[in-house]
């Protein structure tokens, strides 16, 4: 008989850039775009051969085309489980006109928000708020974004690239306050978003630093889970994790997602194919223990 003490409390998936549109690969990137419906199924197969809460998509759906969500969404409607997305940077190379239905098309209730499990709360972050590609062509934020970048290649930062963005002031105020509660109510925080945002590497989010900040400041944060550099990448401050997935768009054949098993004092992340498993343990602290999940 298993002991029940060996058993998380529960588990999630998770995928990062399929980035599918029905084109040919990348021309000098290993980047196989249609080949990410295949590999969907695959790791969909295995989710479902799971008990798993739910499945986050930490960005980059499609590679181009609003019609290319047609098809990869369709994809999840055979996933048992629930099916939660977030906005990359590709997601929003669409037309001008349906820029502003990205958010709606992912079924997102609100570009960035929270919501609670177990005794953890999940935090999603939009990281695409201050960005040169959120705004259609002649908006005023499209310039105020490009000055923020140029300031930022002026300062020499190493992730002053087009292809990154930024919260924004108003989700940092929001993520704080969202932060502040969940200590006081004695929750684990983990963070799903589309950047990086340590260790330190050129496609990091805009504001990395200040966010990374923010977060290692409170005791309840765990971990921060993040897609976008598709060769992956991990950190930790202080026994606080940040890892960041790799691509699945990434290769011919080889596939890239992960299980991530949720117990009171770690996070066992079980990588499949290109992905690495991983003990995330709670080191900086002891953990507090977790509310039983909801029925």
């Amino acid at each position: 008989m298993t002991d029940p003490a060996r058993l998380p409390r529960f588990s999630f998936g998770l995928v990062a850039d399929p980035q599918y549109a029905a084109i040919e690969r990348h021309p000098t990137l290993d980047r196989f775009y249609a080949r990410s419906l295949g590999k969907l199924e695959e790791a969909i197969a295995v989710f479902n051969g799971e008990d798993l809460a739910f499945v986050m998509t930490l960005g980059d759906v499609i590679d181009r085309g609003f019609e290319s969500f047609d098809a990869v969404l369709g994809a999840y409607e055979t996933l048992r489980h629930r099916a939660i997305f977030l906005p990359g940077n590709h997601d929003f190379l669409v037309e001008p006109g349906r820029l502003g239905e990205v958010h709606k098309r992912l079924g997102m209730p609100a570009p960035y928000h929270h919501f609670a499990l177990g005794g953890v709360r999940f935090v999603v972050l939009d990281g695409n708020v201050e960005s040169v590609f959120v705004a259609p062509p002649g908006d005023p934020r499209q310039e105020a974004f490009g000055d923020r970048l140029a300031a930022m290649k002026v300062e020499g930062a190493i992730n002053a690239h087009i292809w990154n963005g930024g919260i924004g002031a108003a989700q940092f105020d929001w993520l704080e306050e969202v932060m502040d509660q969940a200590e006081a109510d004695g929750e684990a925080v983990v963070v799903f978003l589309h950047y990086p945002l340590y260790p330190r590497n050129e496609h990091n989010l805009w504001d990395c630093e200040a966010v990374v900040e923010l977060l290692t400041r409170y005791r309840c944060f765990r971990a921060a889970f993040s897609g976008h550099n598709h060769a992956g990448n991990y950190g930790a401050v202080g026994g606080q994790h940040f890892v960041n997935l790799k691509g699945m768009v990434e290769t011919a054949g080889t596939n890239a997602f992960a299980v991530v098993d949720v117990f009171d004092d770690r996070l066992e992340l079980r990588g499949f194919g290109r992905e690495e498993s991983r003990i995330l343990a709670f080191g900086r602290t002891v953990a507090a223990a977790l509310a039983p999940p909801a029925a």
